[in-house]
């Protein structure tokens, strides 16, 4: 899960898992994640990760994928269909040239 030291506010960019670069986030992205980290600021806790609740806030433990489900719940649609959607209106509405892609150089084959 996410920690706040894997989140690069200059860069705009976060570290996910063991990938070797960082993601940069798109506006939309970054403005969520921002909110989120306005909210985790305010609960005096030492978890080091972005999302806490109150179960894991004395700890160290990040919140479980059960909970972050659940908390979407009430939406109506699994995060599949959530991610999918973002992902088409992303494609949709960006400007191609302000994606930071890597060049065709540094590409994997698939």
């Amino acid at each position: 899960m996410l920690k706040i030291t894997d989140v690069d506010p200059v860069a705009q960019t976060v570290r996910l898992g063991k990938r070797p670069h960082p993601v940069p986030l798109d506006p939309a992205s970054w403005t969520v994640l921002q909110r989120c980290l306005a909210h985790r600021a305010a609960w005096p806790t030492a978890n080091p990760h972005v999302m806490v609740t109150k179960g894991t806030e004395a700890g160290r433990r990040p919140a479980s994928t059960a909970y972050l489900s659940h908390a979407i719940d009430e939406c109506g649609h699994p995060p599949r269909i959530i991610r999918s959607t973002r992902l088409v209106d992303l494609v949709n509405t960006m400007d191609p040239s302000s994606l930071r892609l890597p060049s065709a150089s540094t590409r994997r084959p698939p």
